[in-house]
C-alpha cells in the first residue's frame, strides 16, 4: 500500500467504527424530530429526550421521562425492546435502567416540576448534584416518581 492509502484508511476506519457503535438510535432526532406527545423539539431538548423502541421494530421519540410515561401508558399492550434516555451532559442515548438518575435540585426539569436527569456515570451525576443539588436514585424510583407526577397532573 502506498502512503496515501494508509492515511485514508487510518482516517476512515475510526469514523466507520464510531458511526457503527452509535447503533440504531444514532439518528433518533432525525427520525423523531418532535416529541410524539407534546410536540417539543427533541433536538433542542436533546439532553432529556428518550427513545422507546418496540419489539415490532417501531419506535417513539419523546422529549422527556414525562412524555415517555405517557407513551408507555398509551401502549401497555406492546412489548418494549429498549428504553433509551439521553445522558444529561453528553446527550448520548443510554439504556434507561442502567443510567444513574438524579432527582430534584435547582435545575428546572422538562415537562415536570420535579426534575429527573439521567447520566451514564456516577461521577457525572455527582458533579451535577454538587452544582445543582438533587439526589441519586435508581431507575425504578425515577420511573415511579414520573408516574406519580403524571397522576397528580391528571387530577
Amino acid at each position: 500500500m502506498d502512503h496515501k492509502t494508509v492515511v485514508v484508511l487510518c482516517l476512515a476506519v475510526p469514523m466507520l467504527l464510531l458511526s457503527w457503535s452509535a447503533g440504531p438510535a444514532a439518528d433518533d432526532i432525525d427520525e423523531h424530530r418532535s416529541c410524539i406527545h407534546c410536540g417539543m423539539d427533541r433536538k433542542a431538548y436533546g439532553f432529556s429526550r428518550m427513545l422507546v423502541q418496540y419489539e415490532d421494530g417501531t419506535s417513539a421519540g419523546v422529549c422527556s421521562l414525562h412524555c415517555a410515561v405517557i407513551e408507555l401508558n398509551a401502549n401497555k399492550e406492546r412489548t418494549v425492546k429498549s428504553l433509551l434516555v439521553a445522558d444529561r451532559g453528553t446527550r448520548e442515548l443510554i439504556v434507561a435502567d442502567k443510567a444513574v438518575w438524579v432527582m430534584g435540585g435547582s435545575k428546572r426539569g422538562v415537562m415536570t416540576t420535579r426534575p429527573k436527569w439521567a447520566f451514564a456515570s456516577r461521577a457525572a451525576a455527582e458533579a451535577f448534584i454538587e452544582k445543582y443539588g438533587g439526589a441519586i436514585v435508581n431507575w425504578s424510583e425515577a420511573l415511579a416518581a414520573a408516574r406519580e407526577d403524571l397522576a397528580q397532573e391528571v387530577r
